[in-house]
């Protein structure tokens, strides 16, 4: 098969969708990889590393799309790529449908196969796509949140960790998946007051065996966030419905019972965002303020530390794309139920639930069940 790997356009989106080992692996098993010419400089990775690996280097993103079969990504296409994406070519990446309509009406009208890392599932029902991206996002949203806690960013002011003589900050993480885990373990290891929010019981029973003892696991209900707003200075919002816009955890008005400086970190952005005051920011101009308190919802938080969230990626997504590129994409659809959760658009049909229910749109059961 011929795998196309373009350069990544978002905003400060440093990450690239194949390392050269992945490139490697690929044309070993006799496959062609074509790579847009510097796409992996700020992972790591030259244009000799990808010809040594065995890929072909293009000068454009135009050659990559009208050249390959499948497009391997990392973020969604953004609206300057719609049009160089084909009906009956395969793309592999991040997409995030349920948070935008305009991207969900452009890859219906391309007849494109749309795969999405986030919905893929394996055996045991986990994400084992974004669990690596969610590892980075869940670390990070600590690391930019005590950041902007800073006075100059419109902070209070505080050290996450305080010192001797001095309280630390209050942290209030929403979500206790793989990012809210990852973000509760750095807040503790800072010496932060962290509270653990869920609905799931026995997940908190778990986390609550294994966490520090400056982490509190608890159940989350309305009457709990509203609670602890007011004493929190660091709220981490890390709510997912896999496929499904993310659901308003904070609304406007509690905003409002928040002291000025407060920092919220709205990871699930790129589903919608969990804060009813989110707006999707970039790493370029990454927080805004309302009614003082700072937000940060960058949607591509993994892509500023690019080499160990790509290579984190390429560990988990290899396997797939060795499926879809020895196999095509409804045979690997066919064999592994898991792959085939990933089919969220293809050739103008809507494949997943959650995004049809999202914009009402009409949805289609997958025709090789």
């Amino acid at each position: 098969m011929k795998i196309g790997v373009p350069r990544e356009i978002k905003n400060h989106e440093a990450r690239v969708g194949l390392n050269s080992a992945s490139v490697y692996a690929l044309t070993q098993k006799g496959h062609q990889v074509y790579v847009e010419t510097s796409a992996g400089k700020a992972s790591g990775y030259s244009d000799f590393d990808y010809l040594e690996a065995g890929a072909t280097i293009l000068a454009t993103a135009d050659e990559i799309f009208k050249q390959t079969e499948l497009i391997v990504k990392v973020k969604e296409p953004l609206s300057e790529e719609y049009s160089k994406i084909r009906a009956g070519q395969v793309v592999f990446t991040y997409f995030h449908f349920a948070s935008s309509r305009e991207l969900t009406n452009a890859m219906i009208k391309s007849k494109a196969i749309c795969i999405a890392y986030e919905t893929v599932e394996n055996t045991e029902k986990q994400l084992p796509l974004l669990i690596p991206m969610s590892e980075v996002a869940g670390r990070m949203s600590i690391q930019q949140g005590a950041k902007f806690l800073e006075k100059p960013f419109g902070g209070k002011g505080k050290l996450l960790g305080g010192v001797a003589g001095v309280a630390p900050a209050n942290v209030m993480i929403i979500g206790a998946g793989i990012v809210g885990t990852e973000a509760a373990k750095m807040a503790a290891g800072l010496g932060a007051q962290v509270k653990l929010l869920d609905i799931n019981i026995n997940r908190l029973r778990y986390l609550n065996e294994i966490l520090p003892a400056n982490v509190q696991c608890l159940y989350s209900s309305k009457e709990t966030i509203e609670k602890l707003i007011a004493d929190s200075d660091l709220i981490i919002g890390s709510v997912l419905i896999a496929g499904k816009k993310a659901p308003h955890i904070i609304s406007k008005k509690m905003i409002e019972k928040m002291s000025k400086g407060t920092v919220l970190v709205d990871v699930a952005i790129d589903q919608g965002g969990c804060f009813e005051t989110s707006v999707p920011t970039s790493h370029k101009n990454p927080v805004f303020l309302v009614d003082d308190i700072v937000h940060y919802c960058v949607t591509n938080i993994p892509g500023a530390v690019p080499i160990t969230s790509t290579n984190a990626l390429n560990n988990a997504t290899l396997p797939y794309i060795l499926k879809i590129a020895n196999k095509g994409w409804q045979k690997a659809c066919q064999e592994d139920k898991g792959l085939e959760k990933g089919l969220s658009i293809a050739e103008g049909f809507i494949f997943y639930e959650a995004i049809a229910d999202t914009f009402s749109l009409p949805y289609t059961q997958i025709p090789f069940d």
